[in-house]
């Protein structure tokens, strides 16, 4: 197969989507790909690791959407890309489809087979490809928090930690999942007091059991929000539904009320937000401000450490590269019922229930549409 990489388009994104060594293992498996110059080049990675590696290195996007059978990305498609998109091109990719009508648009009159690493699960019902990025953006969200927290920020000049005889700062995680656990480690680790509130039993009996007393875990009701979000410095969005809108549990009337100065980090951004009063943000320009409460909602969050991103995300998305590239997205797809639940749009036709109900489209089983 001929598997194509360009170079990301969308603003301050430096990840690319797959690195020299993925490159000379598909080489090794008897494929051929192409890398467009300078992909790898904001994290390090020259053209000439890739010609080392096997690959073809080509000067435009447009040969690369023109010749590759499966183009291989980050970031979801910008507008100009969905529309170099063609009739049966696989893309695998993060997609975030459900708070974005114009891209599913796109996709849908591309005809591509559009793959969503957020959607592939694995036998313990997690979200594998999902899984690295959402370590990596847990663990920024709370340097991204305090730095915010500064007074040059518009912060409230508080220090998460503290110092002796002055009380650390209040942070509070709404989601215990992966993004939640490594958002409160983070903060546990600079000493300020930690809530999480989720609303799984199991999963806060699990946080209780790794971290003990120095986590706080909260059962999430309207009320729990309400009293803990009155109370923070700082409070890390990571709600997840997996393929769907994020549900807005904080409310623009609950921010009117924060303290002034205090901080939101939005990390379910990708999927809309889950506060009122988010919008998407970039790293040029990260932060707003809404009633003298900081907002932080960077929708690439783990491009600001692109190069640790990058590798960690081809760790986990190299074997389903390999498993499409060996035996064709249709045999890939029936052989592994994981993999088959990232597929999001086939030929035209809406193929995950989440993006189809969000938008109001009609949908068809992946299995119906393969013909399984």
């Amino acid at each position: 197969m001929l598997i194509g990489v360009p170079k990301e388009i969308k603003t301050d994104e430096n990840r690319v989507g797959l690195i020299p060594s993925s490159v000379r293992e598909l080489v090794h498996h008897g494929h051929k790909v192409l890398i467009e110059t300078h992909a790898g080049y904001g994290i390090g990675l020259d053209d000439e690791h890739y010609l080392a590696a096997g690959a073809e290195i080509v000067q435009t996007a447009e040969e690369i959407f023109a010749r590759a059978d499966m183009i291989v990305k980050v970031k979801e498609p910008q507008p100009v890309e969905c529309r170099m998109l063609r009739e049966g091109q696989i893309l695998f990719t993060y997609l975030h489809l459900a708070p974005d009508l114009p891209q599913t648009t796109g996709l849908i009159e591309s005809g591509a087979i559009a793959i969503a690493y957020e959607t592939v699960t694995n036998a313990r019902g997690g979200l594998p490809l999902l899984a690295p990025m959402s370590e990596v953006a847990g663990r920024m969200a709370i340097q991204a928090g305090a730095h915010c927290l500064e007074k040059a920020q518009g912060g409230s000049g508080t220090l998460l930690g503290g110092v002796p005889g002055v009380p650390a700062g209040n942070v509070v995680v709404i989601g215990g999942g992966v993004v939640g656990t490594n958002a409160a480690r983070m903060a546990m680790g600079l000493e300020a007091k930690v809530t999480v509130i989720d609303r799984s039993l199991e999963r806060l009996y699990e946080l209780d059991l790794q971290f003990g007393p120095i986590l706080n875990t909260i059962y999430s009701t309207v009320d729990a929000i309400e009293e803990h979000v009155l109370q923070a410095d700082l409070v890390v969005g990571a709600v997840l539904v997996p393929g769907a809108a994020a549900p807005k549990l904080v409310t623009r009337e609950l921010v009117a009320k924060m303290r002034r100065g205090a901080v939101l980090v939005d990390v379910a951004i990708d999927q809309g937000g889950c506060f009122e009063t988010s919008r998407p943000t970039t790293h040029r320009e990260p932060t707003y401000l809404v009633d003298d409460v900081v907002h932080y909602c960077v929708a690439n969050m783990p491009g600001g450490v692109a190069r640790t991103s990058t590798f960690a995300l081809n760790n986990a998305t190299l074997p389903f590269v390999i498993a499409l590239a060996d035996k064709g997205h249709r045999q890939a797809l029936a052989d592994d019922r994981h993999l088959l639940n990232g597929l999001n749009v086939h030929h035209g036709e809406v193929t995950y229930k989440a993006v189809a109900e969000a938008h109001g489209l009609a949908f068809k089983a992946p299995e119906e549409a393969l013909g399984l």
